[in-house]
């Protein structure tokens, strides 16, 4: 029998389904100064991996310390499923919580503190010590029940948080940051970890992280977060290929963003053309906008840089930009690029001819209509 399949058998019979977190009208404050989150609304679908994605200071950390019961909320109402839990203590909010500090104490065993919250439910030894077994098992901790924090590594202590959180079988897991104090190899093991121990669980989850990479990788759905309001809610692939705004594309993957003027107004979703260069260039507007200033984008990765005989892509018009910069990667090379009036953009070049163009070569940059977009400014 697996560790999954034992921890179903176990517990899944006494386990209600997951809820969903339901926030309406959210707004919070500290003490007497100026509301951090104002009038926020968001739904997170049961059982679902949802990530605030935002820079120091946007008010996600806060936004999750609400979720939880740390913060007071000012006003407003946040409900895991059917239950109103704007009130209630976080001891009673039947959550699992994943610090960024790991939160460990030195004197207690790894086994101790996957044992703590089912202790503290008053479960007997037999189930502590068979839940506990099970927990750590899940995170490959099996043989390491009897050390303490000091004798473990940054990534087997975060799994021992990780464990402690899961055992008691939470309606909702949040993490702050849980990988921010890993470094680079440790922090892709620990995060495959997460997405694996989430999917077999089906918690519902919400992770706090600075990092778009993380937040792509482990994301059903992704909240980004500016000065404590949504910017943009939507799947990976609708963060990445349709942000919403100039912020959210920016902050999201790489993004060449020029500023241009548009002669006239656009619905959502229709396409118009930019001027630029002294040509015109097809782009799709997310959202509506009006005639006047706007942003330009382009992924790096959806622009081609050709040799000047050589035709635009997919037939679109192309714009002559001398090479000011070339890194080879191995599987594509990074150009950094300028237009005739001085705009820079990066283009990065796949396939078996990426990397014939040198520094001080003119060649034609072209843009895929279907990937460039319109945006406000």
């Amino acid at each position: 029998m697996s560790a999954m399949t034992a921890m179903t058998a176990i517990s899944a019979p006494a386990r209600p389904a997951r809820p969903g977190i339901h926030i309406e009208g959210l707004a919070v404050g500290y003490g007497s100064g100026a509301a951090v989150i104002e009038g926020l609304a968001l739904d997170i679908e049961a059982g679902s991996f949802f990530t605030l994605l935002g820079p120091s200071g946007c008010g996600k950390t806060t936004l999750l310390r609400t979720i939880a019961g740390f913060v007071a909320a000012r006003a407003g109402r946040i409900r895991f499923g059917p239950r109103d839990v704007t009130a209630v203590p976080p001891h009673r909010r039947d959550i699992g919580m994943v610090f960024q500090d790991y939160a460990l104490f030195p004197d207690k065993t790894v086994f101790d503190h996957v044992a703590y919250g089912l202790r503290a439910r008053g479960r007997d030894a037999a189930s502590i010590a068979r839940q506990a077994g099970v927990a750590l098992e899940r995170v490959g901790l099996s043989a390491l029940g009897q050390r303490h924090p000091a004798a473990l590594s940054g990534g087997q202590r975060q799994r021992v948080a990780l464990a402690r959180a899961l055992v008691i079988e939470p309606q909702v897991l949040l993490m702050d940051e849980p990988l921010s104090n890993l470094d680079a190899k440790l922090r892709l093991q620990v995060r495959q970890t997460i997405a694996e121990l989430q999917a077999e669980a089906g918690i519902t989850t919400v992770f706090v992280t600075h990092d778009q990479d993380e937040a792509l990788a482990l994301s059903h759905r992704i909240g980004v977060m500016n000065h404590g309001r949504l910017e943009q809610v939507g799947t990976p692939a609708e963060i990445y290929r349709r942000p919403a705004s100039g912020y959210v594309a920016d902050f999201v993957g790489a993004a060449n963003l020029l500023p241009v003027t548009l002669g006239e107004g656009v619905a959502a979703g229709g396409t118009t053309q930019v001027p630029l260069a002294g040509t015109r260039i097809a782009a799709v507007a997310p959202a509506a906008l009006s005639a006047g200033a706007a942003l330009l984008m382009a992924r790096p990765e959806s622009l081609v840089l050709a040799p000047p005989a050589a035709p635009g892509a997919k037939g679109a018009p192309a714009i002559a930009a001398r090479v000011l910069r070339r890194q080879y990667l191995g599987e594509k090379t990074s150009y950094r690029v300028a237009l005739d009036r001085g705009e820079e953009l990066q283009v990065d070049c796949h396939g078996p001819a990426h990397d014939v163009h040198r520094v001080g070569d003119v060649a034609m940059l072209a843009f895929d209509p279907a990937a460039t977009l319109v945006l406000a400014r």
